[in-house]
């Protein structure tokens, strides 16, 4: 009887139909990782001519595997991989047979290159660690299968490869199994799978060969056709973290994402996070149908039947299974920036399709993760990882990382560079009781003796810029709030952090019950001066705008503040500009109103010692030359 033959649309359907397997390969340099995959894509059948053609010519010109096929050179398409015979980046392949589709990612096996096996491990189902028969369970053996773990890769294939180069022992298979799994069960692994091959040769790779028959088990192209991966996928806890509203007219209102976790179903009733609103799910519509239910990973867009404010970020779920919301957690973190780890950095945070600020707040330990052992550390550089707690501004809605791993992964984003810094994987929430605090015995004697616990120059980073006065003096109507004034405005927009103080706001809060008297113009003076200080001692620069009408006075303000932290400034106008510039101030001296007013019934001494003198009539050029000043002093900014 003849078979069927299947039209191009079956073969299309029936192929977009096969489950995908997502898998990395791991292991030691020269273990065989980069060969092991090109032999099982050539092995079955996967090849184009001219890629065997290249691949042939290759392996005469630039090939280390002698006479034989350099299979690795199928998946090490750098130069520098090439030379050296090593993987250095992750390289992705593709290919199916009739039972399922591949997506393979080659990556790289030093220890420099932790941060590269992370990305290509992100979405594996399965992870092939390889071992070379000759030189067993080593280093980096350990290291790829905590890495692995660390990721939630539940189904681990321990290839051990280069049988051929131990006469296909049986003896040799056993002792490196042996060892393996005495150092896995230290592990949550809850596959592991031992299968004996050759690379090289092709045995136990797609084919069973004749040189191991004391083995029984499936080669690796069987195991990984019939591997049962789908149950892995959390079905239970519905996560659905709307990524887009999609409104393509006035009729139509749906939340577009891929179903994370759960299965959502027409009809359900579900909750908004983090409004806490409830509605049922009227419509569940794909670009060309509608329908009944979706499951992880499909991408979908969901209808309410309630108008309900939901936005990018929100997330959908069952009333009665919620996810962890928080502001602190503890997560893995492996750290993949050059930059080293900074404590005060205030990062920005992406988990799920939720993007807030976060600051991490301690860094409880680092794992070596060649050895397993912990040790304590302030922060972490390129490549290592360690467990930390992380505070975020806003609330997350998340899962542990081992139940959910689409809602309890996230990315740490350096807020200059915008460079991904860590990736981390929660453990979970921690209660505030048990919050770490990084106020240390130290800290504690610095506090009781009223001292900072941060330093001046700490400041100084932060801000680029020196907590340092401006002091502006003048006559009533001088012009002197007019440049103290432009002067904030313009060290504002130029990115410096500043503050101003001046006469009006002064006098009608701090010094309300003050008079024009001597006696109280020089206590006014004295409690700004000491606003001053204050500003100063936390990085800030102060902008003061007073008559401070003759030296006595102004050397007492410069004392309090410091006298290496106190720029005096004159605004040298004479009496006639000043009674122009504010007319009302000076009739009721006249009409004999108020008294005690400097310049005319009070002394004024304008200062001899002032580091820049300004013409009121050139407010423009007065600002550039402050500018100037403050950065040839290195006050704004500090570099």
């Amino acid at each position: 009887m003849k078979s069927k033959k299947l039209n191009i649309k079956e073969f299309l359907d029936q192929d977009q139909k096969k489950d995908l397997l997502r898998l990395l390969t791991a292991g030691s340099v020269d273990d065989g990782k980069s060969t092991l995959i090109g032999r099982l894509m050539a092995d079955s059948k996967m090849l184009y001519e001219d890629q065997l053609e290249a691949l042939h010519r290759d392996s005469k010109r630039v090939g280390h595997a002698g006479e034989d096929i350099d299979y690795a050179l199928l998946l090490d398409g750098l130069k520098a991989e090439r030379e050296q015979g090593i993987t250095i980046d992750v390289a992705y392949r593709y290919f199916s047979t009739a039972k399922r589709k591949f997506i393979i990612a080659d990556t790289p096996g030093h220890e420099q290159y932790t941060r590269n096996m992370i990305t290509g491990g992100s979405t594996a189902n399965l992870a092939i660690i390889l071992i070379d028969a000759r030189y067993g369970v080593i280093t980096q053996t350990k290291r790829h299968t905590y890495l692995a773990n660390l990721l939630g890769i539940k189904h681990v294939v321990v290839a051990i490869n280069k049988m051929d180069l131990v006469d296909y022992g049986q003896e040799r298979y056993e002792e490196i199994k042996s060892d393996y799994q005495a150092f896995v069960t230290q592990l949550d692994v809850p596959d592991v799978n031992f299968i004996p091959l050759s690379a090289l040769k092709g045995d136990n790779v797609v084919e069973k060969g004749e040189n191991m028959n004391w083995y029984h088990g499936p080669c690796l192209l069987e195991f990984l056709e019939n591997v049962h991966v789908s149950s892995d996928r959390n079905f239970d806890d519905l996560r659905y973290p709307v990524q887009y509203v999609l409104r393509p007219d006035i009729k139509f209102r749906g939340f577009s994402t891929s179903v994370a976790s759960g299965i959502i179903k027409k009809g359900d009733e579900v909750m908004v996070l983090p409004s806490m609103k409830k509605s049922k799910v009227e419509k569940i519509v794909t670009y060309d149908k509608e329908l009944d239910y979706a499951f992880p990973p499909q991408s979908v867009t969901v209808t309410l039947e309630d108008e309900i404010d939901i936005s990018r970020g929100d997330m959908l779920v069952h009333p009665d299974n919620l996810p962890r919301m928080d502001r602190q957690f503890e997560a893995m973190l492996v750290w993949m920036d050059e930059n080293n780890m900074n404590l005060s950095t205030q990062f920005y945070i992406k988990q799920a399709n939720n993007t807030t600020k976060a600051r991490i707040d301690e860094i409880k330990y680092k794992v070596d993760v060649n050895t397993l052992d912990k040790s304590k550390i302030d922060k972490l550089n390129l490549n290592e990882i360690g467990r930390a707690v992380i505070t975020t501004t806003k609330p997350l809605f998340f899962d542990p990382y081992k139940k959910n791993k689409q809602t309890g992964a996230f990315i740490l984003i350096d807020p200059v560079t915008h460079n991904t810094c860590a990736v981390g994987m929660i453990i979970d929430r921690l209660e505030s009781k048990n919050l770490p605090s990084r106020i240390t015995d130290v800290d504690k004697a610095k506090i009781a003796k009223g001292e900072a616990l941060i330093q001046p120059e700490e400041y100084l980073q932060k801000y680029n810029q020196k907590g340092e006065t401006i002091w502006i003096t003048g006559l009533h109507g001088s012009g002197k709030n007019e440049l103290a004034f432009s002067l904030e405005k313009k060290l504002f927009d130029n990115g410096a952090t500043a503050v101003l103080i001046d006469g009006s706001s002064v006098r009608s809060g701090i010094s309300r019950e003050l008079d024009y008297s001597p006696a109280d113009r020089a206590e006014n003076l004295r409690r700004v001066a000491h606003i001053c200080k204050l500003l100063n001692d936390q990085g800030i620069i102060a902008i003061a705008s007073f008559i401070s009408r003759n030296e006595s006075l102004r050397s007492q303000v410069a004392e309090i503040i410091g006298e290496e932290r106190f720029h005096m400034f004159y605004m040298d106008a004479d009496l006639e500009y000043c009674k122009n510039n504010k007319p009302e101030l000076y009739e009721l001296l006249e009409q004999g109103k108020t008294s005690n007013l400097p310049g005319i019934d009070l002394e004024y001494e304008a200062p001899t010692n002032a580091k820049l003198v300004f013409n009121p009539e050139s407010n423009e050029e007065n600002l550039d030359a402050i500018l100037d000043y403050l950065a040839q002093n290195k006050v704004y900014p500090n570099h």
